[in-house]
């Protein structure tokens, strides 16, 4: 009977992410054509746009292989927390092992052959480099990252409305209506909600994390083109050093972690997937260290707007900050979320009155929490940009993903595990379904931790970009007593609450139509009194319509604003319309992602019975 669910969850990932991709391939050849022809039909090269296509199979392709892995561990998992609650761990997380490494393993060997090939072009055969050489074959190379976080857009916008939309439908009627168990058989929904953590949490988290990092390593080769020195003494190379390094700092923590630390107990569970984000960050210190010292020039300089000087120990420090800048995000956002701390358990009292101060106290809660991460951000952001202009920014994010092996490798644990604990529902499996709630619990709250980890990461990256941007343009100040900038300023600041609005907006559009087809067969079918069988296939085929339907005008909203305001006001507009944006998303999404995540912790907490009310 596991095997049977299995292989249901398995056929609906697959079936949603070949839709999707189909989806995003002819988005694909559309945006690779009009690059074609409005950047480069001058040159009759076309190095922009394969490297854009590249980043897009890449993103696609990462994705597809995490979310394949995920869809059979997670029955691995439940077969092994049904005898013993450490092999349970070991088989989750090595599954998320596989997208973490194989995530950043194959963009940055991808990169490395991109830039490999278009040198045979863009320097002589005898090694003399071209005039701006290097500079013009970065700044085509930048489409790699372009790729990838349009990938990344349209597959964290469909699985994520997939993935609450059939959250919420099963859980409204299973749970609310009919007092089902969670992940019942008898729910129509379950299968649905279980592929849902997948496309969501699997390929979608792993696309978005890849264009970042894709982004912040293209954003620092634009940049660093400029420079003789880094060119001489291939410095360039700096950035996916740091990430390489980040792979073999990663594997040896996890190896450490499993090996020499026994998760057998729910709190070691906890501590063992904490312990490896503060050891990879304790790790990464001195082989940046290394990494700066032995591979880059004593002092660069970059050739932007102004000479800009940087000495390899100014770069050290730009990569430091961002690294334990986001250890500290994390930190933060765990404390803001996870079940064993104040937030969340002041959080579950106030339920006890009504669901309205839980409401009001829960936004509250995600507001309080942007503080910490926007003052780590801040001060990051000063200091690079004092030490090495905007190269010293995009290195801060460089530093910031440089973990993102482990990082990505425990959000993929969290689905795994949650999946294995329906599989044991379904199954009737007690035994099982105890050890994969220990489990679920832990990924849930580094789940969290993974979500903050993001948004610090991207803002950091999304600076970086607009520091290329910039640099590619020669708009370097965005003056806001301007009425151009400071009109385009307010407007991008408005564009998260708009795309914000759609996606929630799409979430309760497509969990009504999951809601009328769950209600619809508990009205019709006899699947209470075990005769008949819920159609599970029919709620996937919604919530995957709804969802691939409902995320084209967000995609197209963040897709075309920018390209619409460069055409209609030109760079100065386009620079205070990414200005606004940045900094206003990143406070939308740091308190969106805790305020949910504290809410989620405070239901889990309230289930296994820790909240005593008297009288």
């Amino acid at each position: 009977m596991m095997e049977d669910i299995a292989k249901l969850i398995s056929d609906g990932s697959d079936t949603f992410l070949k839709t999707e991709y189909m989806s995003i391939g002819v988005f694909t050849i559309i945006f690779a054509v009009i690059i074609a022809l409005v950047v480069e039909r001058e040159t009759g090269t076309y190095y922009a746009t394969g490297a854009f296509l590249l980043g897009s199979l890449t993103s696609i392709a990462s994705g597809y292989i995490g979310m394949w892995i995920s869809v059979r561990a997670n029955v691995r998992t439940t077969m092994r927390c049904n005898s013993q609650l450490y092999l349970g761990f070991i088989t989750a997380f090595r599954g998320g092992t596989v997208l973490g490494f194989c995530l950043v393993g194959l963009g940055l060997l991808n990169l490395v052959l991109l830039i490999m090939a278009y040198k045979v072009y863009f320097l002589d055969l005898t090694g003399t480099v071209k005039e701006r050489g290097y500079e013009e074959m970065f700044e085509v190379v930048a489409g790699y990252g372009l790729g990838g976080s349009c990938v990344a857009l349209f597959c964290r916008v469909g699985g994520g409305i997939y993935t609450k939309a059939a959250d919420v439908g099963a859980d409204l009627v299973g749970k609310v209506v009919q007092d089902l168990d969670e992940d019942s058989i008898m729910n129509p929904g379950t299968i649905a909600d279980n592929v849902g953590d997948n496309v969501g949490d699997i390929a979608g988290m792993g696309a978005d994390l890849f264009g970042s990092l894709a982004e912040s390593t293209c954003a620092c080769l634009v940049i660093s083109g400029s420079s003789p020195e880094l060119i001489q003494q291939s410095g360039y190379y700096f950035p996916l050093l740091v990430s390489a390094a980040g792979i073999l700092v990663c594997a040896l923590c996890s190896l450490i972690s499993i090996h020499c630390f026994k998760a057998d107990t729910s709190e070691r569970v906890y501590v063992s997937l904490n312990l490896q984000l503060l050891l990879t960050t304790i790790l990464m210190t001195p082989m940046l260290y290394l990494c700066s010292q032995y591979f880059l020039p004593k002092e660069f300089v970059l050739k932007t707007y102004k000479d800009v000087h940087v000495t390899n120990m100014e770069a050290f420090w730009c990569c430091i900050l961002g690294l334990w800048s986001g250890y500290v995000i994390g930190y933060t956002t765990n404390y803001y979320t996870s079940g064993s701390y104040a937030p969340v358990k002041k959080l579950a009292t106030q339920c006890v009155q009504s669901a309205a101060t839980n409401i009001i106290s829960g936004l509250a809660l995600g507001y309080y929490s942007t503080f910490i991460p926007v003052c780590c951000i801040a001060i990051t952001i000063f200091v690079s940009f004092t030490l090495a202009d905007m190269y010293g920014i995009a290195l801060s994010a460089v530093g910031m993903l440089s973990t993102l092996s482990i990082g990505l490798t425990i959000d993929g644990y969290g689905p795994i595990a949650d999946n294995a604990g329906g599989i044991a529902e379904m199954c009737d499996l007690e035994n099982a379904r105890i050890n994969t709630d220990i489990l679920d619990a832990a990924g849930n709250t580094t789940a969290a931790i993974g979500k903050g980890f993001a948004i610090g990461s991207a803002c950091l990256v999304a600076l970086a970009l607009f520091g290329a941007f910039a640099t590619e343009t020669g708009v370097f100040i965005v003056n806001i007593l301007q009425p151009l900038e400071f009109s385009s300023l307010i407007f991008g600041a408005m564009l998260p609450y708009l795309f914000s609005a759609m996606t929630m907006g799409a979430v309760g559009d497509a969990a009504n139509e999951m809601i009328i087809e769950i209600k619809r067969q508990f009205d019709t079918m006899k699947i209470r009194e075990g005769i008949d069988q819920p159609d599970y296939e029919q709620c996937i085929r919604i919530s995957t319509n709804a969802s691939l339907r409902y995320m084209i005008a967000p995609g197209l909203l963040v897709i075309l604003s920018p390209i619409v305001f460069g055409f209609a006001f030109g760079p100065r507009g386009v620079s205070g319309l990414l200005a606004g944006a940045i900094v206003s998303g990143v406070q939308v999404g740091i308190s969106f992602s805790n305020t949910g995540g504290a809410w989620d912790n405070a239901k889990k907490y309230i289930e296994h019975g820790n909240l005593i009310v008297n009288g």
